[in-house]
C-alpha cells in the first residue's frame, strides 16, 4: 500500500474532480455521433473544462506553480522550480468517436540549477477508475477503484523472448509526418513478435507497460505533455525508457520503453 503524500494527494483530488465532467460529457457523446458535423466541437469543449478544473484545484492548493497545459499553454508561475505538465484529456479522437480508453495525465516538473525533472506523475482512466501514479524514488503503484481502492505495486512484464511479447505503439494519422518510416518499423515488430497494438493514448500505454499489459512501447512526434507523468511511472515501476533518437525522452519526446531484456532487440527494430 502506497503512502500518498500531500502532493500526490491533491493531483488525484484534481484529476478525480475533473473526470466527473468527462464522464458525464462521454456519456453525452454517442447522441451526438448521429449528427452530420459530429460532436468535434463538444469534446474540445469538454477538454478545455476538464483542463480548467485541474488548474483551478491545483492553483488553490499549490499557488506560485507553473503550468504547461495542452490546452492552454504555458502559465509562468512565481515559484520558478516547479510547474505542472497537465494533458486533461489523452485518447480525445477515442473519446470524440465514443470509444471508453482515454485518461487524464498530470506530472510535475521540477527546476534545480537548470536540470529539470519530473518528481511525480499521474495517469487516470476514468472509464476504469484505474490510478497509474508515481513519486519519484517511491516507486510505481495503481489504485484500481472497482477493487475496493487499495494500493498496489506495478510490476512490468519479465518476459525475454520477442516473439511471445506483445508491443504497443501509435500510429501517425492526418498531419503528421513519419507515415513510411512508422511503416517499415511496424513491419519489422509485428514480423517477429506476438502482436502489436495501436489503442490511441500514449500516457495509457506507458502506464499499461508498466502494469505489465504489453512488453513494450514504442512512438514519434508526441508532445511532453502527452509522456511526462507515463515516463515518470515506467521507470518507477522498473523499465527502461529512453529516447529513440538520443538525448532525453522528455526533450525529444519519442519513446521506447520495455524491460532490459528487450530494449535491444526492440531498438533493432525501431531506431
Amino acid at each position: 500500500m502506497a503512502n500518498l503524500s500531500p502532493l500526490m494527494t491533491i493531483m488525484q483530488f484534481a484529476a478525480r474532480k475533473a473526470s466527473r465532467g468527462l464522464l458525464r460529457d462521454f456519456g453525452e457523446v454517442e447522441h451526438l455521433q448521429i449528427s452530420r458535423k459530429g460532436p468535434a466541437d463538444f469534446v474540445s469543449k469538454a477538454d478545455k473544462k476538464s483542463e480548467d478544473v485541474i488548474v483551478e484545484n491545483l492553483k488553490r492548493d499549490r499557488p506560485g506553480y507553473g503550468f504547461l497545459l495542452e490546452e492552454g499553454g504555458e502559465i509562468k508561475g512565481t515559484d520558478k522550480t516547479h510547474r505542472f505538465i497537465i494533458d486533461p484529456l489523452d485518447g480525445t479522437t477515442n473519446f470524440l468517436h465514443g470509444i471508453p480508453h482515454f485518461a487524464i495525465s498530470i506530472a510535475l516538473e521540477r527546476t534545480l540549477e537548470d536540470k529539470k525533472e519530473i518528481v511525480a506523475g499521474l495517469v487516470y482512466n476514468p472509464i476504469t477508475d484505474e490510478m497509474f501514479f508515481a513519486e519519484s524514488g517511491k516507486g510505481a503503484f495503481i489504485n484500481d477503484g472497482t477493487r475496493g481502492g487499495a494500493d498496489r505495486r506495478l510490476r512490468p512484464s519479465a518476459r525475454d523472448i520477442f516473439t511471445d511479447s506483445l508491443f504497443a505503439t501509435g500510429i501517425p494519422f492526418l498531419g503528421k509526418t513519419g507515415h513510411t518510416k512508422f511503416l517499415k518499423e511496424l513491419h519489422q515488430v509485428m514480423g517477429a513478435c506476438s502482436g502489436v497494438r495501436r489503442n490511441g493514448s500514449a500516457a495509457l500505454d506507458l502506464v499499461w507497460t508498466a502494469a505489465g499489459r504489453f512488453d513494450g512501447y514504442w512512438e514519434r512526434d508526441l508532445k511532453l505533455w502527452d509522456i511526462a507523468a507515463g515516463v515518470i511511472i515506467a521507470r518507477e515501476a522498473g523499465l527502461h525508457v529512453e529516447s529513440l533518437s538520443g538525448g532525453d525522452v522528455l526533450d525529444t519526446c519519442d519513446v521506447i520503453c520495455t524491460n532490459e531484456r528487450l530494449m535491444e532487440p526492440l531498438r533493432q527494430r525501431v531506431g
